[in-house]
This record gives C-alpha cells, structure tokens and sequence, in this order.
C-alpha cells in the first residue's frame, strides 16, 4: 500500500451540535449551520451529524431532519449521518428519510451506520419500545436497508427505491471493520473515543475487504479530535472543555458543554484523569505547527483515506479557528 501524504488525505467535519452551558439548542443549530457554511468555503470533503439521544449536551438527536436543515443552508458539501443508530429504527423508515434527502439534494447525501444505541439502556427501551434486539442482528438490518434502495424487498421504500445512497458502516471495534470488509463498503472508525482499538480494527477490515460494486479496494476514514488555535497554551486550555465533557459522561451528570477551565487538576481525580487519558488518546491539541506534525504521524500509523475532524470547543468563534487552521493544513 502506497503511503498517503497529508495533502493527498481527505478532511471532513463531524459536528455534535454541542449545546453549550448558557445556550440553548437552537443556538446550537444557528452555530452548526455557520461551522457548515466555513466547512464548504475551505474545501472540506463532508459534514456528518451524528445520532445521540438523553444527552443535554448534544442536539442532533433528529439527525435527519438536522441533516437536512444543514442541505438546506450549503450549496455542495456532502452532508451526512456519523451516524444513525440503525437498531433505534426501522430499517424502511431510515431508507424512506434518506431516500428523500438524496430525492431533494441529489449526489449529496451519505448515509453512515452505527449499531450501538447512542444512548443508555433505558432510553434505547424508549426509542425501541423494547430490547429484545440483539445488536448482532445488524448484518440483516444493514441487508434489509440496502434491499430497500436496490428494490429487491417486497415492500417498496418511496422516496427510497433505485436511488443511490452511499452507505458506510461506522465502528468502534471489530465488528462493523469486518462486516464493512465483507460488504465492500467504506468504513469510518471512531478513533476519536476508541483509540486503543483503531489499529485492530482498520486490518481487520483490510483484510476481510471484498471487492464490491460500491467500492475495488478498501476505503477508510478515521474520526479524530482536534483543538488548534494559535498557540499550544490556547489550544490545550481550550481542550479542556472536551476533558470536562467526557468527565461529565464518566460521572453520568449530564451536563451541558462546559467552558473551558484553567486546571483540570482542580476537576479531575487521578484515577479519571488516568482513565480519561486513556480514552482521548488520539486527541490532537495545539498550534498549527503542533497539530501538523501530529496529523503527520496519526495518518502514517492508520494510512486513512480521510480524516472527519471532531473540534468540541466552548467558544464558536474559537471552534472556527480551529477548523480554519486544520483548512489551511490540508490546503497547504
């Protein structure tokens, strides 16, 4: 395999729609439409939102019509779901929402798939009315869903049937890696929560790659935080509000997005910091020059085909600094 360089890498943003403390979720999506709009202007490949439900912090829980409020409001860049939490739904509603979002703005919509419930146990009961689900019976959802685009169920999916819907399987772990492998489709990994299994996970879908109408050789995009700013000082004070968030998460307080702290020694105990270290591994923090070189590197240890960018800043002004700054990276 040919080693990918930075400028031949993609880039792409994924947006949480965070709610901030002292803002409401409608300022949330003003702010995730402004982030789009930028996004577009400075070349990045993507806009994924993705499915999260019980979480104050993050508004994207109707990630399709989200989706499409940010269609409505660009011009070109692809927007998508990373993404939407196929065992919340049934698969011919899913078919029948995307299949009128690429009806309405064709050639631009993607559909990317997760079979966690982005949520706790008790609201993934609410969402299902039940939990007799078995998570491993994602292959014959993913199989149903496709069927509903190709026209080959009993039941027809309109707006749905006979469009072309690009489908990626989003993963955590190895099991959606090798099920994307055996389907030929494109695979997004979660690096940006689950570093420790990001290596694992890209050769098992390397190797379990099939060759496919949608895809001739395997297709990967790593999702990675990354705080930049103009110094390595801002960039790391700044980074504390992801710290908080994830902290928040470990300790199920359900907390809006927290502005940033001086010291997160204040905040955190060892052991969470320890703990939390461990999850946010792969984050990338600092000045241009900072998160260059580590861009550098995190594509030479994954060999992505593209990067989706994850940028949870406090501040929105700040948040787009960031997002400008990895712009200027990949335009360079």
């Amino acid at each position: 395999m040919t080693e990918k360089t930075l400028s031949q890498t993609k880039y792409s943003v994924l947006d949480l729609a965070p709610v901030t403390e002292g803002s409401t979720p409608a300022d949330s999506f003003k702010n995730t439409v402004d982030l789009a709009q930028h996004a577009e202007r400075w070349g990045f490949n993507r806009y994924w939102l993705a499915e999260h439900h019980n979480m104050p912090f993050i508004a994207s829980s109707a990630t399709s019509i989200a989706i499409s409020h940010v269609l409505h409001h660009t011009d070109s860049i692809r927007v998508g779901s990373g993404g939407v939490m196929l065992p919340n739904h049934a698969p011919l509603v899913v078919a029948e929402q995307f299949g009128t979002l690429e009806t309405l703005f064709p050639g631009r919509v993607d559909l990317g798939l997760g079979r966690a419930p982005g949520t706790d146990q008790l609201t993934a009961g609410a969402l299902r009315r039940n939990l007799d689900s078995d998570p491993n019976e994602f292959p014959e959802q993913v199989e149903e869903l496709r069927g509903y685009f190709a026209g080959e169920n009993r039941i027809h999916a309109v707006p749905g049937e006979g469009l072309n819907v690009p489908i990626w399987l989003l993963g955590s772990s190895g099991f959606s890696a090798q099920l994307a492998g055996r389907l030929g489709l494109p695979f997004s990994f979660a690096s940006h929560f689950s570093p420790n299994n990001t290596e694992g996970a890209l050769r098992l879908y390397r190797q379990q790659f099939h060759p496919s109408d949608v895809l001739d050789e395997p297709y990967v995009m790593v999702g990675v935080n990354v705080i930049a700013a103009d110094t390595d000082e801002e960039a790391e004070y700044l980074a504390t509000s992801l710290h908080q968030q994830f902290l928040n998460l470990v300790r199920n307080t359900n907390m809006l997005l927290q502005p940033p702290v001086e010291n997160m020694e204040d905040v955190w105990t060892p052991r969470e910091k320890l703990a939390l270290m461990q999850q946010l591994g792969s984050s990338i923090i600092g000045s241009k020059e900072t998160v260059k070189a580590k861009l550098e590197q995190f594509q030479k240890e994954t060999e992505a085909d593209e990067m989706m960018i994850i940028s949870q800043i406090y501040d929105h002004d700040k948040r787009l600094r960031s997002y400008e700054i990895i712009s200027e990276i990949m335009n360079a």
